[in-house]
């Protein structure tokens, strides 16, 4: 069998870091040592650089394709198979193969080659991993239409990232090593960003040495090395369930925080017999407490827990342990040394910290009511089994003292004690055993009818009798609160198991909490209340059920979950044996209220930002623009109805025209304002469509009837849009740029597309705008250096970037090269493949 082929990935953190070139260097590195190496595809995107590095290197020739008219080229699978060389380059292992190819995915075809035993090297970057590409979207805007499965980057036998500080890649950009110079002010602009290229790289260090520390814990178990080896701070912290555990996350955070990087992963130790002992709703808390932090929680099952704490921390190459001293007496402390003193003993090269807390040489919390054994029935009736059997056994025995010896009869009170313990517990078998003792030593031991013993073989059989029943009960009797403690735990699981899944498939995760609540508990209504501040009228945040709770005094129980937060249940009682898991059901609606609260809170401030800069920006505008047209329209007007002035017929034309121009600038600035006004009711209405950029360029250029360069690539597909909206748009660009591009250097628009949208600049070649003044051009009333009042950006900018957004756009001014200021405007592309 042909063993199967290494895979080895350049990663990278953005375009032009120079993977492609690594990976040539690489494959002319194993030709130049005697390998057999091809090239199966590489995007060299026109860059001399990696160009040359192709000289010398076989390439097997592509494959061609068409798909809507158009011509694509592909890897050529079959031919690379065909050939088959000990290693093959195939650049770009995310991308998407054309309709009709053999695999959806590059890295499929890079599997196949995988299992024929070829060895390949390829390309990727970090904004293609699927985990990755939401987190890539927020922070650079661009949506990445095409990923990998983490799966399979992690797969590969050698990952080799390929890095580059933001500066020196920025300086590449601008050198023209990455893009063509057209395309480098709106790249150095948009994506390419110091922010954004810093971020991108962090990801990128960040997701590899994930993967350096899955190969270090593999090589680590491979080895059998049990050792911590301190590669990197990790700090666990042991959770009981108990209220010190909100103290020991954060003591653990901040030994974290002194370190760069460092981990927090939060334990608990379930035991093995599946009972469990903490209480749910703290460690609900103390969940969420961890990871709000930023660490991790974990459960581990153990019936040591000190054994089991410390395989978990060397599992996870922990360096630091972060325990609560007990809570335990000194008593117990004496006679078993406890969970912290053993777990510091065995530690070994792990650091162990034992953190004190106010709940100190307290008694853990105690069950409350009989919710861990028996109920109050079965103990009176194992009580009555107790008393009502002792004297008839003893009258039953007395018939038969002739045939029945001492020993048969301390197994007759034993077999009474037994049963008494599987019926009542412990207090009736001691009842039994305390019984049967005296009146074992009474009738049946010599001499008779007195509380003495003649035989000392009979002193010991009877004192074994009272232990052995002792015993036996205590068994017993722990046996059945065991057994009513895995029936509750197992009731429990089953409970928040379904609790967890109506949650996660519901809209509203706040209603779906309680209906469970309400449904689990048989009760006609849940009620979750909230207030203001202490002694303030509480008010229904959520409520399930029949008629809600206006106040805790008017259900049948509460549990308060915060000072201000209180669950109200209204049916019946709650069971003492429920409480326990309606606080975590408490617990988690309280935290679902505070995360519908934030979410509220978000919207409405967003809401009351943008409302507030749309109003700032409507009456800036009507103080600016609007007085210079109806000043030259009343000017013009005012002069042809002068009587003190003769006008020949082309100084009357000439004054008609310019108020018929002005009257037009404020047409349009009303139409900006009704426009705006629209935008910030929310009321703009939109007929999203295919637009044909063919068209739409030439129209505004005609409407100012301007003399404008146009390029608009003929394969270019159309855009999603409102057509009156873009045009009004396209229009408020070119007049921008007309205003202040030179007489002898006209503007120009084009348009291309990339990746999924289309950009169309619009290029003056003015004085330009400074970096730190750009976004400050959407401003009304920002002439940024102008002189008269006749010129400025007024409202037309302001609503354009309004109406790209709206239309699911983007509007960035950007550098020219040589001087000016570029304005990208980006929309969806109604087909990402070209026409």
């Amino acid at each position: 069998m042909t063993a199967r082929g290494t895979l080895r990935v350049y990663l990278g953190a953005a375009p032009g870091v120079g993977k492609t070139y690594k990976m040539l260097e690489e494959g002319r590195r194993r030709q130049d040592r005697g390998t057999d190496v091809v090239v199966g595809f590489v995007e060299t995107h026109d860059r001399p650089f990696t160009q040359a590095m192709l000289d010398g290197l076989e390439i097997v020739p592509r494959k061609d394709m068409q798909y809507r008219g158009a011509a694509f080229t592909e890897l050529d699978l079959d031919a690379v198979l065909a050939r088959h060389p000990e290693v093959a380059v195939v650049d770009e292992l995310a991308h998407t193969n054309v309709p009709g190819s053999l695999h959806a995915k590059r890295w499929q075809d890079v599997d196949v080659l995988l299992d024929a035993g070829i060895d390949v090297l390829t390309t990727v970057n970090i904004q293609h991993l699927e985990s990755l590409n939401d987190v890539v979207e927020a922070i650079t805007g661009v949506p990445q239409r095409e990923t990998i499965p983490d799966a399979v980057v992690r797969r590969a036998e050698q990952i080799e990232l390929v890095d580059m500080t933001p500066e020196a890649l920025r300086r590449r950009m601008a050198h023209g090593n990455i893009y063509k110079p057209e395309k480098i002010d709106a790249a150095l602009g948009n994506y390419f960003r110091v922010g954004n290229l810093t971020a991108l790289r962090e990801l990128a260090l960040l997701w590899l040495a994930d993967k350096v520390d899955e190969q270090l814990d593999r090589y680590r178990a491979d080895h059998a090395i049990d050792k911590t080896w301190e590669a990197r701070e990790r700090v666990v912290v042991a959770l009981t369930g108990g209220p010190e555990g909100d103290t020991l996350v954060r003591r653990a955070a901040r030994i974290a925080a002194r370190t760069k990087g460092a981990d927090v992963l939060a334990v608990h130790v379930v035991r093995g017999d599946g009972l469990a002992d903490a209480h749910p709703a703290n460690l609900t808390r103390q969940r969420l407490l961890v990871e709000s932090l930023g660490g991790t929680y974990h459960q581990v099952l153990g019936a040591d827990v000190p054994r089991a704490l410390l395989d978990f921390a060397r599992g996870v190459n922990a360096t630091q342990l972060v325990l609560g001293a007990s809570r335990r007496g000194r008593l117990a402390q004496i006679l078993s040394p406890g969970v912290g003193v053993t777990t510091t003993a065995e530690s070994g090269t792990i650091d162990v910290h034992l953190v004190t807390h106010e709940h100190m040489r307290r008694f853990p919390w105690r069950r409350t009511g009989t919710a861990a054994g028996l109920d109050l029935r079965r103990r009176l009736l194992g009580v009555a089994i107790a008393l009502a059997g002792l004297p008839a056994l003893t009258a039953a025995l007395g018939a038969m003292r002739g045939d029945m010896a001492l020993p048969s009869d301390i197994l007759a009170y034993l077999i009474l004690a037994v049963a008494a313990a599987l019926v009542g517990g412990l207090l009736p078998a001691l009842i039994c055993a305390v019984g049967g003792f005296l009146l074992l030593n009474w009738y049946f031991t010599p001499p008779l009818y007195e509380f003495t013993i003649a035989e000392r073989e009979n002193v010991f059989a009877l004192v074994a009798f009272v232990f052995v029943a002792v015993a036996v009960a205590t068994v017993v009797d722990r046996a059945a609160r065991r057994a009513r403690d895995s029936a509750r735990a197992s009731a429990e699981a089953q409970t928040l198991a379904t609790l967890a899944g109506s949650v996660l498939h519901g809209d509203n995760p706040l209603e779906a909490l309680l209906e469970r609540v309400r449904e689990s508990f048989h009760l006609a209504s849940v009620t979750l209340l909230e207030r203001d501040r202490p002694h303030a009228p509480w008010r229904i945040a959520a409520t399930v059920g029949g008629p809600p709770c206006t106040s805790p005094s008017e259900g049948e129980a509460e549990v308060p979950v915060e000072e201000d937060v209180s669950l109200v249940l209204r049916g019946h009682a709650l069971p003492a044996a429920a409480r326990r898991l309606v606080e975590a059901f408490a617990a988690h609606a309280a935290i679902a209220l505070r995360q519908r609260r934030l979410a509220e809170q978000a919207a409405e401030a967003g809401t009351l930002a943008e409302v507030d800069r749309l109003r700032t920006a409507l009456l800036s505008a009507v103080s600016h623009d609007l007085r210079t047209p109806l000043a030259s329209a009343k000017a013009a007007v005012g002069s042809l109805r002068s009587p003190d002035v003769a006008f020949s017929p082309a100084d009357t034309e000439e004054l008609l025209a310019t108020a018929e121009e002005s009257l037009d600038k404020l047409t349009r600035l009303v139409e900006n304002l009704l426009d705006m006004s629209r935008l910030q009711a929310g009321a703009l209405a939109m007929t999203m469509q295919p637009v044909d950029l063919a068209d739409a360029l030439p129209r505004a250029a005609d409407d100012l009837d301007a003399a404008v360069a146009l390029s608009v690539p003929e394969l270019l597909p159309e855009v999603r849009a409102d057509p009156a909206l873009l045009e009004r748009i396209l229009v408020n660009l070119l007049a921008n740029a007309l205003r202040h591009s030179p007489p002898d250097r006209p503007p120009s628009m084009s348009a291309s597309e990339h990746a999924g949208r289309v950009e169309i600049r619009v290029v003056d070649h003015g004085p330009g705008i400074p970096s730190a003044d750009r976004e400050r051009v959407f401003q009304p009333f920002q002439r940024l250096g102008d002189r008269d009042n006749a010129t400025g950006v007024g409202l037309g900018l302001a609503l354009s970037r309004g109406l790209a957004e709206a239309m699911g756009g983007t509007l960035q001014p950007e550098h020219t090269p040589g001087g000016g200021l570029t304005m990208t405007l980006t929309l969806l592309a109604e087909k990402t493949e070209p026409r």
